[in-house]
């Protein structure tokens, strides 16, 4: 309980660094746009004009910006709520258009009451104390305002629309894929701790049985076992648990596995095993191996005839190759689906999660030998 505690703080602490980080962002966009005006004012000759239309239009446009982006798009984009999106956005739109040239209307009268504009509008008279005729095309008059701001407002308006609906739609996606990771990880613990189970009931249950066998018979062999299943139990309950392992610890713990599984084998099992002495360790998921070796023990002994099992890894600083051959008893000829167990399917679902494209597994099954190779590229 716990654990799972630690890992549901872990998700919460990063997605509130995320929000942080988010409302960060806003605030700086925020603070730009508000203070552009300001340095615009000390550099240049800017009337009140132009800066109360830039601060008006750019209110109306964070209003329009984080509805689509706070609601609209949350309660009814994501909903598939696609023609009510629509008509809402439609309706903000032409909303805020009609607020948005209304107060346009008034900051250009109070624009156009300057003195300096009058005059501009109006040339002086003559020394007669005649009007003069404005001169040929210097005729200032009030531009299309009401054709220019539906265009400017149009355009505006619509990549507010499309840029929040993007920007909400990306930060949906990276948020579905962090939770889709967080989903697998938790998948491959499971499995994990599935494969151990799987491993443990049945096996310390056999070997206990070999080891009370072998005290009236070899106390020494004995002692021996219990040590190798002490180190074995401590493996599987501990150092498996902390995500990846070292390659030398998994090959020490297939070791002692096959040592302990020699105690319940016949004279007639040909049993050959190759390890490296001499390898560069690396880290690598727990457990990769084992089921293979198991399913051998498990399916390719026969008590009666002459059987054999035959395990290798050999490793570079590219990639390992674990190959894994057994025979198949009489018994177990006409039965395809007796090597089939759930820890080879658990396996390949580790490894696809684990090493989806930089993997290789062969699993080959004639009529008398059952043959697994598996290739790791790191």
């Amino acid at each position: 309980m716990p654990s799972g505690m630690n890992k549901i703080d872990q998700v919460r602490k990063k997605f509130q660094e995320g929000k942080l980080t988010k409302i960060v962002l806003h605030l700086l966009a925020w603070f730009i746009l508000v203070g552009l005006p300001l340095y615009i004012i000390r550099r240049y000759q800017v009337g009140t004009g132009f800066i109360w239309l830039y601060y008006l239009n750019t209110l109306i446009n964070g209003i329009i910006f984080y509805i689509n982006y706070l609601v609209l798009v949350p309660r009814l984009y994501f909903r598939n709520k696609k023609l009510n999106y629509l008509l809402s956005v439609i309706g903000l739109l032409v909303f805020f258009y009609f607020v948005s040239d209304i107060s346009n209307n008034v900051a250009f009268q109070r624009d156009s009451g300057r003195p300096d504009s009058e005059q501009m509008r109006t040339p002086p008279p003559d020394r007669d104390g005649r009007p003069m005729p404005p001169p040929a095309g210097r005729i200032l008059s009030r531009p299309p305002f009401r054709g220019m701001h539906m265009y400017s407002y149009g355009f505006s308006s619509a990549f507010l629309i499309f840029f929040s609906l993007g920007l909400r739609v990306l930060e949906r996606q990276g948020q579905i894929e962090k939770l889709q990771k967080e989903m697998e990880k938790e998948k491959l613990n499971s499995e994990l701790a599935l494969l151990k189970n799987q491993i443990s009931p049945h096996f310390f249950f056999n070997t206990l049985n070999n080891i009370y066998s072998l005290i009236s018979v070899n106390a020494e062999d004995s002692q021996k076992a219990v040590l190798k299943l002490s180190k074995l139990m401590r493996y599987l309950l501990y150092e498996s648990d902390h995500g990846n392992t070292l390659l030398s610890s998994e090959i020490e713990f297939m070791k002692n596995y096959i040592d302990l599984m020699k105690l319940r084998m016949s004279d007639k099992v040909d049993l050959k095993v190759a390890f490296p002495s001499e390898f560069e360790d690396r880290y690598l998921p727990p457990l990769l191996f084992i089921p293979f070796i198991e399913n051998a023990f498990k399916h390719g002994i026969s008590y009666r005839e002459k059987s054999f099992i035959e395990i290798a890894l050999e490793a570079d600083q590219k990639k390992i190759s674990f190959r894994c051959l057994n025979s198949i008893p009489k018994r177990q000829e006409n039965d395809s689906s007796s090597h089939q167990g759930i820890g080879l399917e658990n396996v390949k679902k580790r490894l696809s999660l684990l090493y989806p494209d930089s993997h290789e597994l062969v699993i080959d099954r004639s009529e008398k030998v059952f043959k697994v190779l598996l290739t790791l590229n790191q």
